[in-house]
């Protein structure tokens, strides 16, 4: 009964617009952010380098290099302070979590693959 109960009241906090990416997807998070009595939009793009946690709770860490040094942010998925988020482009991993990129420098530190479109027909010969 109480199951039941909180999955409801959760089901009307969810996100309207379900933003569809994954783990290696480059993506461009728009949050508010507050400054004094003004509210403005603020961007931060990277590559999703993890995903956790279930209904209301679930978090995504993005990832980006910035003048040299290596900056994580954890956004909450339903979050009212989380504007929009723009999936720029679709990577191909093997992997859940890419905390492997922590250690990399230069480009190999943003270099994720980008997914491969398959073709419908197959090449005649």
């Amino acid at each position: 009964m109480n199951q039941i109960l909180l999955k409801k009241i959760e089901s009307e906090q969810f996100r309207k617009d379900d933003a569809k990416f994954g783990v290696g997807d480059s993506v461009k998070v728009h949050t508010k952010v507050v400054e004094g009595d003004k509210e403005r939009i603020q961007i931060f793009s990277g590559v999703v380098i993890g995903k956790r946690g279930a209904g209301l709770n679930e978090t995504f860490t993005v990832r980006r290099i910035s003048y040299g040094e290596g900056v994580e942010r954890v956004f909450p998925l339903h979050s009212p302070r989380v504007d929009k988020i723009e999936v720029e482009r679709h990577g191909a991993v093997r992997r859940a979590k890419l905390t492997y990129l922590r250690k990399r420098l230069g480009k190999g530190a943003t270099l994720v693959r980008e997914k491969e479109e398959k073709s419908a027909a197959p090449a005649a010969k």
